[in-house]
């Protein structure tokens, strides 16, 4: 008894068939700048509740101009950071996406500048020993 008449094919196509022609390219995929495009390992948990986690590595373009809500790495005071840029009535803020961390306003004495915007997030499921 055929589930679905008139239709002689049940089930999903290969995988695999998408990729005959050529390999899966990350690079090709990810990273769509690369003279403008760095890989950097996040350290701490201030964006956890935005899906990265300390040890995930982000992938960020320094050719976008940052747009209010989207996440960046900055540099402020000295400090390498990634933060939520939030920018309202002339104020600029850089937001966590956790709350046991402190929103940092920049104002215009701080030392501050946009290293890039971050476009992916590469987060290990599972962390194997070498």
């Amino acid at each position: 008894m055929d589930v679905y008449p008139g239709n002689p094919c049940v089930g999903f196509a290969s995988p695999a068939e998408d990729f005959k022609e050529g390999g899966l390219d990350l690079n090709r995929l990810l990273i769509h700048r690369p003279c403008s495009t760095f890989l950097m390992r996040v350290s701490g948990e201030s964006m956890q509740e935005s899906g990265i986690s300390s040890g995930d590595i982000v992938i960020v373009d320094r050719s976008l101009d940052p747009a209010s809500g989207e996440v960046v790495v900055a540099v402020l005071h000295g400090d390498m950071i990634v933060r939520r840029l939030h920018a309202n009535k002339g104020r600029v803020w850089l937001l966590p996406s956790n709350p046991d961390c402190s929103s940092l306003e920049v104002t215009r004495e701080s030392d501050f500048d946009i290293w890039g915007v971050v476009t992916y997030v590469l987060s290990p499921l599972r962390y194997d020993k070498f």
